[in-house]
């Protein structure tokens, strides 16, 4: 492995990347430390209300940085897009017309990316005015919005960049960030509270063990795959023979990452930073509080938007009717299936089955923090589920893109 980094950072445009990449993971994390004028720091519980969006954006809610709102609104703009765009004619019309209809929407993402940070930077702004240096003056109140929301769009920036420079997914990757960066003071937190009445020795080897499982877990899901064996038939070119051979096409039993979970978790933190808008003990206040993370309703309808937006984004990113066209022109089938139709019946039937397992096993994950709660009392959990599902999702991703440079040059990876 040490061979393949060294390896790595002498390919130039491999080291750039990864310089590129390095630098912007800096920025973001320079900038978690930088307060939004007028605002002092809070304190946000375990299971608070806002406490995912802290631990989404590394601790910056806590801080009232520039960056509170991290990604949030730019996830929450995408899926609307992305979902607008399945009933709406115009909007599809310009998802199929390539790169020049994929930008289009993506300025339209960016817009609605604006809409929302004002929203929910208002919502963040009238939760804690109590934290602000002078809550009497109507003008902080804009200072503090107009800086959260401008925070966030250079956030959509920056990870628009890392995509096209770096390595990885730049809004995943800026999630994995805050999500490391929360690590090590947890760690600490929890070390420090042992035999003091707050942690006890056997919680904790219970929470590693169960974090080394959700791990393994993670990895095992992420690399399995359904292989769908695939004959080409042989032809005549000139005097010469091709095809013949045999191959598979792989389905991944995850196909969707940790995309359903990033989604999921932005869709609900969403109304949660409504509720303070309202008064509290109105209709509405009690009506958007429900999602807060911790309550049966919140932890059904986190559970059915993980299997929706699984099911959803496997269905945008593959496309059965597309593969079979495709074996079909190149002259591929599979055996006993007829090309065509038939084939892509038998991918969607499989696709749909093996996208359960996934969808299954994101679910399970993703609320074993609320059962860890009550297994191990006293042990910071921020990394029994979500947490861990992202990172090491994302920790996945971009070793395979790195890994992808290196098979390029026919250099050894570092995946055996």
């Amino acid at each position: 492995m040490l061979e393949s980094i060294k390896t790595a950072l002498k390919l130039p445009d491999l080291r750039k990347k990864l310089l590129w990449t390095v630098a912007l993971l800096a920025i973001f994390r320079l900038g978690v430390h930088i307060p939004v004028p007028g605002m002092t720091p809070i304190q946000a519980g375990q299971n608070n209300i806002f406490d995912l969006l802290d631990l989404l954006g590394g601790g910056a809610l806590r801080r009232m940085s520039i960056f509170a709102l991290s990604v949030n609104p730019y996830i929450t703009s995408s899926i609307i897009m992305q979902l607008l765009a399945m009933v709406i004619p115009s909007l599809e019309a310009l998802a199929k017309e390539g790169a020049e209809g994929r930008k289009i929407i993506s300025q339209y993402t960016r817009y609605g990316t604006v809409v929302l940070g004002i929203i929910q930077a208002a919502a963040l702004t009238f939760s804690f005015r109590g934290n602000m240096v002078d809550a009497s003056n109507p003008f902080n109140y804009v200072v503090v919005i107009a800086g959260m929301t401008a925070g966030s769009i250079f956030l959509m920036w920056v990870g628009e960049v890392l995509s096209e420079r770096g390595i990885g997914n730049g809004i995943s990757m800026l999630i994995f960030a805050g999500i490391v960066a929360r690590l090590m003071p947890e760690t600490i937190a929890t070390v420090k509270s042992l035999g003091q009445g707050g942690v006890s020795f056997f919680n904790l080897l219970l929470f590693i063990a169960v974090s080394i499982v959700v791990i393994y877990g993670v990895v095992k899901v992420t690399e399995g795959e359904r292989r769908i064996p695939v004959q080409y038939a042989k032809r005549m070119v000139g005097r010469r023979m091709y095809g013949g051979q045999s191959t598979h096409l792989p389905l991944r039993v995850n196909m969707a990452g940790v995309i359903p979970v990033i989604f999921a978790s932005s869709v609900l933190a969403f109304p949660s930073t409504l509720a303070p808008l309202f008064k509290q003990g109105s209709f509405m206040f009690r009506v958007l509080s429900v999602f807060n993370p911790g309550h049966p309703v919140y932890l059904v309808c986190y559970a059915i938007f993980i299997f929706f937006f699984t099911y959803f984004y496997t269905a945008v990113t593959f496309n059965p009717v597309e593969v079979s066209n495709n074996l079909k022109k190149y002259g591929g089938f599979i055996p006993g299936i007829r090309p065509g139709r038939s084939t892509a019946e038998y991918l969607d039937r499989v696709l749909t089955r093996i996208t359960l397992v996934g969808a299954f096993f994101l679910m399970c994950v993703s609320l074993l923090p609320y059962l860890l709660a009550v297994l191990t009392p006293g042990v910071r959990i921020g990394f029994g589920g979500t947490a861990l599902l992202i990172a090491v999702g994302v920790a996945i991703d971009t070793m395979k893109q790195i890994e992808a440079h290196l098979l390029m040059r026919q250099y050894e990876g570092f995946l055996k």
